[in-house]
């Protein structure tokens, strides 16, 4: 009977003191479920404020650059098109499109829209497909190939100012070149007041710019992948079939950016016009840019910025087409 009893004892013992494990284990659990809690609570309060911080710290760094762009962009551009809208700085008397049809009828406006489009359809075409046959040649193996490119580069390294000093001296009525073709019997040619004008211009747009766009060329045709090359010309493809179907194919987004950048530079010929022949040159060199800076010395505003915001928008539509056409043969490249 005693026996009985002591079993019991120990029996009861052992249960309470495996009553007392269960309850401090659930007590760890629980403790340990409670800082975890709180840890994660405070790396949220931390991550929170960190992700404020660097948010913070981010329009702190491009504050300098959204306020130049403000200052020098978008208020400037939301004025241009504020004066387009109003009758004159003075009275500010809203006339919706009357300014746009003004300028749009205008001889001088429509007079330098059309020799600017026919500049640009002349020379932009020009200096991508010769500084692209210049990019090939330059890629093969040729001698004196650094003295070409460094020929190509040099007008990228004359000021504008002695590059109309050379163009004066060679089309001159008594230049060089006049010299050349009087020695063969043909009698001068005034090359600035004359039908030939246009071809003087687009020589030089070309000579300054062939070598920027061969640059870019040559670094378009140096990322061409050389395996679809070497397959090509395993399977006894000629060099003519390489550069059709793989080389340009792959020079696609290259082609575009460089015809995006001569359109661009084409616009920016009224320097050198302007400094060989003035304000009012010969018809076929009156450009876009000397009807707006002449329309600007007349301060005559609500022209000046009409004309500008269609010409905008013509920029707009052409550069948003040649984008368009960029992405629908990208995407053929990469199918």
């Amino acid at each position: 009977m005693v026996g009985d009893l002591d079993r019991r004892l120990r029996r009861n013992a052992a249960q309470a003191a495996q009553a007392d494990m269960q309850a401090a284990a659930q007590a760890g659990m629980r403790a340990s479920a409670r800082a975890g809690a709180r840890a994660d609570a405070i790396s949220r309060g931390s991550s929170g404020r960190n992700s404020k911080k660097g948010r913070f710290s981010s329009w702190l760094f491009l504050a300098p650059s959204l306020v130049g762009v403000g200052l020098f962009f978008v208020l400037p551009f939301g004025l241009v098109i504020y004066y387009s809208l109003i009758n004159n700085p003075v009275q500010h008397r809203f006339v919706g499109l009357h300014n746009f049809i003004t300028t749009w009828n205008n001889n001088a406006f429509m007079l330098a829209a059309k020799n600017t489009l026919f500049f640009s359809a002349i020379a932009v075409p020009l200096a991508v497909v010769l500084s692209l046959w210049l990019a090939v040649i330059m890629e093969s193996r040729i001698p004196m190939k650094s003295t070409f490119r460094t020929f190509f580069l040099s007008p990228m390294m004359v000021p504008i100012a002695s590059t109309i000093l050379v163009w004066q001296v060679l089309f001159d009525y008594n230049g060089l070149v006049n010299g050349w073709i009087g020695k063969l019997g043909i009698d001068k040619i005034d090359w600035l007041k004359s039908s030939y004008a246009p071809l003087v211009i687009i020589i030089l747009f070309l000579w300054k710019n062939l070598g920027y766009n061969m640059i870019l060329f040559m670094a378009g045709l140096s990322s061409v992948p050389q395996d679809q090359i070497e397959v090509a010309r395993l399977e006894s493809a000629s060099e003519m079939q390489i550069f059709w179907k793989i080389k340009l194919r792959y020079l696609s987004s290259t082609i575009m950016f460089v015809i995006i950048m001569s359109l661009i530079n084409s616009f920016k010929v009224f320097r050198e016009i302007y400094l060989m022949t003035g304000d009012y040159p010969y018809d076929p060199l009156y450009m876009m840019q000397h009807f707006m800076n002449n329309t600007f010395q007349n301060l005559d505003y609500q022209k000046l910025s009409s004309a500008a915001i269609i010409m905008a928008l013509f920029m707009v539509v052409v550069i948003g087409l040649l984008l368009m056409i960029e992405e629908h043969l990208g995407r053929d490249l990469e199918v």
